[in-house]
C-alpha cells in the first residue's frame, strides 16, 4: 500500500512562509494529478491546489498568488511554497490525488499562523 508523508509545517508568523513536501513510497508519474489538501480542526478536506504531469497548475481562490504548487516525479514528491501565510492558512496540510483519492491519508503536516 503507497504511504504518503508530509512535512514541513510548523508555527509561523503572519506574513510568513513555509514549505511543504509529500513523499510518496510509490511512484507518482503514473497519477496525473496530485493535490494539496487542508483540514482546518472541524471541518472537512478542503481542497488547496492541483498539479497536473504536465505541469498544469489550479488553486483554491482563498490562496491564488501566495502559494505555489510543484512537482518532482523523479523523487516522487510533491511540494507545496506557501507565502504571506494569514492566520486563515492554519489547518492541517495533506496530499493525495485528485480528482480521486488514490491512497490513502498521510498524517499530514500541521501549519498554525499566529502572532
Amino acid at each position: 500500500q503507497a504511504q504518503l508523508v508530509e512535512s514541513g509545517g510548523g508555527l509561523v508568523q503572519p506574513g510568513g512562509s513555509l514549505r511543504l513536501s509529500c513523499v510518496n513510497s510509490r511512484r507518482i508519474k503514473n497519477v496525473d494529478t496530485m493535490a494539496w489538501y487542508r483540514q482546518a480542526r472541524g471541518k472537512q478536506h478542503d481542497l488547496v491546489a492541483t498539479i497536473t504531469n504536465g505541469g498544469s497548475t489550479s488553486y483554491a481562490d482563498s490562496v491564488k498568488g501566495r502559494f505555489t504548487i510543484s512537482r518532482d516525479n523523479a523523487k516522487n514528491t510533491v511540494y507545496l511554497q506557501m507565502n504571506n501565510l494569514t492566520p486563515e492558512d492554519t489547518a492541517v496540510y495533506y496530499c493525495n490525488g485528485f480528482p480521486s483519492l488514490r491512497f490513502n491519508w498521510g498524517q499530514g503536516t500541521q501549519v498554525t499562523v499566529s502572532s
